[in-house]
């Protein structure tokens, strides 16, 4: 099982979920480009990140047989790495991969995002907003502990939401999950907001069979609000 975390983070961010696994199942979490314990880089599009978690599958010799699971960028990252290498499942976790929907919402923020000054202040308010209303604060607290925002890391991932058009983002989409027609993949997209009506219809239309699922005030977070039911989940999906 390979695990992968969402923009700001690491991989420590999956620790309470690991500790639940970890005594039957062999687990990979990894650091992407640009966050953790990982080196810079050049480019930070999903095309990228999505090769380093191939090349990381392909390097421990795990084709065809890893299951993958992504939070927020994460989610984004293991899904278009699914479609380019065969894998046991995908678990998406709290990311629309209808990116087109979240352009505007950055656009409003793009200027501060920019400046040096109120980087930092906007990414926090962001995150914040995210969070829900039932996360605790130990959990929250634990994960903005752990957050370590870059500011050319985050401007290089959303570059495409900033200097694309929503049709050109929805091409993008269509290139990175092309891979999954005519295959059967176990997906699920489980999400703590909701990610609006026809959602599943749509994700469906690109991963024939793909599941989608609300735990309604959740927030961005679902996986950290209930560890246990998070994991118990992924069993049930799994069998």
């Amino acid at each position: 099982m390979l695990l992968v975390h969402g923009i700001t983070e690491s991989a420590e961010t999956w620790d309470p979920v690991v500790e639940l696994l970890r005594d039957d199942h062999r687990l990979i979490t990894m650091d992407l480009r640009g966050h953790g314990k990982s080196g810079r880089s050049q480019r930070y599009d999903l095309e990228a990140m999505s090769g380093d978690v191939v090349a990381v599958i392909q390097a421990l010799d795990l084709v065809g047989e890893v299951h993958l699971v992504g939070h927020s960028l994460g989610g984004a990252v293991v899904s278009a790495a699914g479609a380019a290498v065969p894998v046991s499942s995908i678990v998406n976790v709290d990311q629309s991969l209808q990116l087109g929907g979240f352009k505007a919402q950055l656009a409003e923020v793009e200027a501060m995002l920019r400046d040096e000054a109120t980087f930092r202040p906007v990414i926090d308010g962001l995150f914040a907003e995210l969070a829900g209303p039932v996360i605790s604060q130990e959990s929250i607290g634990r994960v903005n502990g752990l957050r370590t925002p870059d500011q050319e890391v985050v401007l290089g991932v959303w570059n495409l939401m900033f200097t694309m058009s929503e049709d050109e983002i929805a091409q993008v989409v269509d290139g990175a999950l092309g891979g999954y027609a005519g295959t059967s993949i176990p997906y699920l997209s489980l999400f703590g907001i909701d990610p609006g009506p026809g959602y599943e219809d749509w994700l469906t239309g690109y991963i024939d069979g793909a599941v989608v699922e609300l735990w309604p005030d959740h927030g961005h977070y679902p996986h950290l609000v209930d560890p246990d039911r998070f994991v118990s989940r992924l069993r049930t999906f799994w069998g």
